[in-house]
């Protein structure tokens, strides 16, 4: 295998950031993991994102083979990645400075759409191939948001500039292929479909009983985990009015957890969602049969994902989600909404259950069925975390990922190597090549 010099772009989502933030959840996770072991392959990975704190080093060499690359572009503060476009700019400057004073890079791997914005721009300037994970689409978020939606409208743009002009793209599931196709008139012979994964070193069925004593919880209680981020369009008002009828309607007395928020002890001034939930479930008669914990670090979540019984997520939309799969390598059956990657990650009645998103009454309804059949509860844990071993681990993703880059770089070769070919100069003195459109201009190479 070819070693490669990897630039990975994630503007907004560091792997040092704590989970469950509103800006921090799937993608960081990502980019952590797939730069770790690509590192761990034997390449050379930079993480370039963006400089969020002034106490942040310039390069922090994070595990072998990996640096983090904090970029200046914009202030050193939290930005909502809403508000980031105005520094994209700033950001494409001092990447592409970056690349051409050290060797530069064989590719560049952008994730979001404005760090896939800074590849293209890049790209012209350089001539590095770059493919793109996109995690979330915004015609997509637009359908299920509406007005919402605070993205500036030139994220649309933006999106179809990049489908165009990438080399490859990487869909999560089949629905975000379908998407890109029937969305913005993606070529199907440059998608590829890997999804995401978990770290069988990370997430592993800590036993039940242990797992509630080292959280201090009831060993005897039923609980439902509800973990993520802390925005409307994950639908944790959904699972707490799901958990009302399962107490009310069906009489099972159950407890939620809520992991995930601004800050480690949960703050409704922080956290305006967290202040929000907190309302619906004392409107639903729950407020005592729900517990806000605040955010986790990463060395926790195992613990969470064991503790609990079931784990929920009813998102209105997901273009991948990766806590199902963590939960499942825990032993822990998901119930989830039938969208995006969710449809994938879960085997309705095999390792759980799918339900239509905002339908708490469904969720009742698969809850109830779950705790009257304790066999059933068994049942599908065990085969959600042989699923999730035998399908979704990071290594097999990071080596599907590596084989689509030396896929990319090999054509990018091949293509340069013609275009030199095209460009020697004829017999008469001038060029047998072709001119090559660029940034709209005609360019001779």
């Amino acid at each position: 295998m070819t070693k490669l010099r990897i630039a990975l772009i994630s503007e907004h989502a560091s792997p040092l950031a704590l989970l469950g933030g509103v800006d921090s959840g799937g993608q960081n996770v990502y980019v952590g993991q797939l730069a770790r072991l690509l590192g761990a392959l034997g390449h050379e990975v930079d993480v370039f994102t963006r400089r969020d704190r002034p106490d942040l080093p310039d390069v922090f060499d994070w595990s072998d083979g990996v640096r983090i690359i904090h970029v200046p572009a914009g202030p050193a503060r939290p930005v909502r990645k809403e508000e980031l476009i105005p520094f994209v700019a700033e950001f494409t400057a001092f990447f592409t400075r970056f690349c051409r004073r050290g060797r530069g890079y064989d590719l560049m791997h952008a994730n979001f759409f404005m760090s896939a914005l800074v590849a293209a721009d890049a790209k012209r300037a350089t001539d590095v191939p770059f493919v793109v994970t996109f995690h979330a689409l915004g015609r997509v978020r637009r359908q299920h948001q509406g007005g919402a939606d605070t993205f500036p409208i030139e994220r649309l743009a933006i999106e179809d500039r990049v489908v165009r002009e990438a080399d490859r793209v990487i869909a999560e599931c089949p629905q975000d292929e379908n998407d890109l196709i029937e969305l913005y008139g993606a070529d199907p012979s440059r998608l590829v479909t890997i999804p995401c994964g978990f770290d069988p070193a990370e997430f592993w069925p800590v036993g039940k009983r242990r797992a509630r004593e080292a959280l201090g919880l009831d060993p005897n209680e039923r609980i439902i985990l509800q973990l993520g981020r802390m925005v409307p369009r994950k639908g944790v008002d959904n699972v707490i009015r799901g958990l009302a009828r399962l107490r009310h309607t069906h009489g099972i007395a159950a407890r939620l957890l809520v992991v995930g928020g601004e800050s480690v002890v949960p703050d409704p001034r922080i956290t305006p969602e967290i202040g929000r939930l907190m309302a619906i479930s004392e409107a639903e008669g729950v407020a005592g049969a729900v517990t806000f914990v605040g955010s986790r670090g990463r060395d926790a979540l195992r613990y969470y994902f064991s503790a609990a019984d079931v784990f929920v997520t009813t998102p209105w939309y997901e273009p991948f989600g990766i806590t199902p799969l963590e939960a499942a390598a825990c032993g822990t059956p998901v119930i989830g909404a039938a969208v995006g990657g969710i449809k994938t990650t879960v085997v309705d009645g095999e390792t759980g259950y799918l339900v239509p998103p905002r339908d708490p009454d469904a969720l009742a309804d698969r809850l109830a069925r779950i705790y009257r059949h304790p066999e059933l509860l068994q049942y599908l844990g065990r085969q959600a975390m042989r699923r999730a071993n035998a399908m979704f681990t990071w290594e097999s993703v990071a080596v599907a990922i590596a084989r689509t880059y030396g896929e990319v770089c090999a054509t990018s070769a091949a293509r340069a190597g013609a275009e030199a070919s095209d460009a020697i100069p004829s017999r008469d003195g001038g060029s047998a090549g072709p001119n090559v459109l660029v940034s709209g201009e005609s360019k001779s190479r």
